[in-house]
């Protein structure tokens, strides 16, 4: 029986969230495929401490307890995993810059000629430099306004993207939702607000003896589903997706394709949209799990 260790948490304000994701990957593999895998839970601590069974260790002691990790933390925790030679399962840190960061993705998909919904992102509010909050969050509503025009969506830029969303229709709503934004002290993302038909498609490297296994998007017209099949395997290639890969799009009538998330972490979750992708092929949630271990042993 492999060892599959699932290190969660670390430094960060990701903190919470990657215990939950970890802990919905711990409870796929032993719900799942416990005749095969056993989980060995890795906790890394808010000072950066790992232990487990609640037990401090250090990193080179995993070399003798798993043999395969599964990295659900920050990924700079991929690095200390490379000097043990273990084999793992990590987004890369080119990767999660990617998906963190909206305007580094737009660049990089240039070269595809792929766009995204126009954007601008303000970085946390400061008082000592940016002043009254009221003239700031005017300040900021008319850039936006020159940029590009109502209705825009309004939500705070953080990792675990759980913090509120607004949409706004005029000009004093947008002034409001930004406001708001500023009182959670976090980074604010205005974007503009696309109404027309989203769809999230999901990939994954070598299942079902194909390079890159697209699952078929549904409710779309034939064009469509082969349009976005054909574009995923380009995003999956381009953005070096080595096991997975979500992307989010919207489908405009004038403007075409444009995509406006991306997600290297399956969302393990019953009833998240990748469940009911594969049901909708004959397939479980763990056995794209089973797949990426395999790929990595």
């Amino acid at each position: 029986m492999k060892r599959v260790g699932i290190i969660r948490g670390g430094e960060g304000e990701n903190y919470d969230f990657s215990l939950v994701k970890g802990g919905n990957l711990i409870s796929c593999i032993f719900e799942n495929l416990g005749d095969k895998y056993k989980v060995i839970d890795i906790l890394v601590d808010k000072e950066g401490v790992w232990h487990i069974g609640g037990v401090p260790i250090i990193p080179s002691d995993l070399i003798h307890q798993v043999d395969v990790v599964w990295n659900a933390a920050h990924h700079g925790i991929s690095s200390i995993l490379d000097q043990l030679s273990i084999p793992r399962i990590s987004t890369s840190v080119f990767s999660s810059i990617l998906e963190d960061n909206h305007e580094k993705l737009a660049l990089h998909l240039k070269s595809l000629n792929v766009k995204m919904p126009r954007k601008i992102v303000f970085p946390v509010y400061q008082i000592d430099f940016d002043g009254d909050v009221e003239k700031y969050v005017i300040k900021k509503a008319k850039e936006v306004h020159q940029k590009f025009g109502a209705p825009w969506v309004v939500k705070t830029y953080t990792e675990d993207k759980s913090m509120g969303v607004h949409v706004a229709n005029t000009f004093p709503e947008l002034v409001r939702a930004l406001e708001d934004g500023v009182h959670h002290r976090k980074s604010i993302l205005v974007e503009e607000f696309i109404s027309d038909k989203s769809v999230s498609v999901h990939s994954v490297a070598g299942f079902r003896g194909e390079d890159v296994y697209v699952f078929p998007p549904n409710n779309l017209s034939k064009d469509n589903k082969e349009k976005l099949i054909s574009l995923m395997k380009d995003l999956h290639a381009h953005l070096g997706a080595e096991h997975y890969l979500k992307a989010d799009f919207i489908i405009h009538p004038r403007r075409g394709i444009l995509i406006t998330n991306i997600s290297f972490s399956p969302d393990l979750t019953n009833n998240s949209h990748l469940a009911e992708n594969c049901e909708s092929v004959g397939a479980k949630m763990h056995h794209i799990v089973e797949h990426i271990l395999e790929r990595v042993l």
